[in-house]
């Protein structure tokens, strides 16, 4: 599943880089830690992968209207 929005491709890159040594998994916040506990290298190599041109900023849930963070959207796609 690719990422649904450009906040979850950058988090999942963030993530990555923790993951693969190239960043401090200190540094990470919010959806981004999420990310990097719960999911694999090749997860997160697949969210991060994703082309940003056509992603909205961030995605809405149409019946609450509410904004949803970039880590709800990655458990949801995880079945959790």
């Amino acid at each position: 599943m690719p990422a649904k929005s450009k906040a979850q491709q950058q988090a999942a890159g963030a993530a990555l880089a923790a993951k693969r040594g190239e960043r401090d998994p200190k540094t990470l916040k919010g959806a981004a830690l999420e990310m990097y506990k719960t999911m694999s290298e090749e997860q997160l190599e697949h969210y991060a992968g994703t082309k940003t041109k056509e992603l909205p900023k961030k995605v809405k849930k149409a019946q609450e209207g509410t904004v949803v963070r970039a880590r709800d959207l990655v458990l949801e796609g995880l079945g959790e």
